[in-house]
């Protein structure tokens, strides 16, 4: 008679420590910057914005137009894309069997730029000015549908040589992907010479210009990832332990793998699409996650989700500070501590299958 070990969930201890990173990230993001306010009365004015409640914070009328204004968009907005970066990331891992899946190293962000790109482009001779600003509703959705031929590209280039896609296979024809589409991306910027400006800035992330639109463009579809995502975290368990076991404990593993791919890459198209190309959050968060509360996504999930907000809101806070009058473009800052993660997650990976 074989027993199966069931899992363990996620702790509540995990959970708490995952809240209060949220908000470490939050106060500390508001109250830091060219011009510092007190943590005190930071927190203080958060409650001022729940329906109800009435406090004196302390903070003059400039500060609080500083905090609701500037601040707290580009904070929520960072909340939001570190998050479903990261949950892609762990929902890609768990899909491909594959501890280097990541929204970039797949071609999925490459793909969400290209289609990014092409509303940027064709959008500019109808506005005449920035056309970034203040993106419309739809252009996750031209975003979502380059990020799904990405994946697609990669999944069939990945099995060209055979069907067993191996970890460096996957990640070469990821690269190949990210190269094909990085192509078409630099042919209508070249065709479209007035937007480089724009879609420059954008590449290296633009939470510096995060407002309230912004956070709306991204909430629906941030909304619809995580509870898709985190809904099939007892079936990505199931997933490891290969398609034939998973079918005889009653799961449809080719449907919940697709099912998990198109949520995964709806996420990280909405995050692209309002953030630009921000790299290496879908491997150091959910690796570490892995790392320190175990293997079950029962727990990597939704940790995702908490740590990433707070690492990437946290790496835009150390992007506005670190360079003194001059800001960091935030992918520069993710890029810093990811590459030396992604080259130990290499070497792990390597060391794990000659063994």
């Amino acid at each position: 008679m074989t027993v199966r070990v069931r899992p363990a969930g996620l702790r509540p201890a995990w959970l708490v420590a995952g809240v209060v990173a949220v908000l470490v990230a939050l106060i500390a993001g508001l109250a830091f910057g060219s011009v510092s306010l007190p943590l005190s009365g930071v927190a203080l004015e958060l409650l001022n914005l729940i329906p109800g409640v009435r406090v004196h914070s302390g903070l003059t009328e400039r500060e609080v137009a500083i905090l609701t204004e500037l601040r707290l968009p580009r904070v929520v907005l960072g909340l939001l894309v570190g998050a479903m970066l990261a949950l892609a990331g762990a929902a890609y891992q768990g899909v491909f069997r594959n501890p280097l899946a990541d929204p970039h190293l797949l071609g999925v962000a490459a793909g969400a730029g290209l289609g990014v790109t092409a509303v940027i482009s064709l959008r500019a001779g109808t506005t005449g000015g920035d056309a970034t600003a203040n993106l419309p509703f739809g252009v996750p959705v031209a975003a979502f549908a380059g990020a799904l031929l990405a994946v697609a590209l990669t999944w069939l280039l990945g099995a060209a040589g055979g069907r067993d896609r191996t970890p460096s296979t996957l990640i070469l024809s990821g690269v190949a992907v990210s190269s094909f589409l990085a192509a078409g991306q630099t042919y209508l910027m070249q065709q479209h010479v007035e937007t480089l400006r724009e879609v420059y800035s954008w590449l290296l992330g633009r939470l510096a210009t995060a407002g309230w639109h912004d956070v709306l463009v991204m909430l629906p579809y941030a909304v619809v990832t995580g509870v898709i995502v985190l809904s099939q975290r007892r079936e990505l368990d199931v997933l490891t332990v290969g398609d034939e076991e998973a079918s005889a404990l009653g799961l449809h593993p080719q449907r919940s793998r697709y099912l998990l791919i198109v949520a995964a890459s709806l996420g990280t198209a909405a995050a692209v699409s309002v953030s630009g190309l921000i790299g290496f959050v879908g491997i150091i968060v959910p690796h570490t996650m892995r790392l320190l509360a175990g293997p079950s996504y029962r727990s990597i999930l939704p940790l995702s989700v908490l740590f990433g907000g707070a690492f990437l809101a946290l790496a835009d806070l150390l992007a506005r500070t670190a360079g003194g009058q001059a800001e960091i473009p935030i992918g520069v800052v993710t890029a810093f501590f990811g590459a030396p993660f992604f080259i130990v997650v290499l070497r792990t990976s390597r060391q794990a299958a000659a063994t």
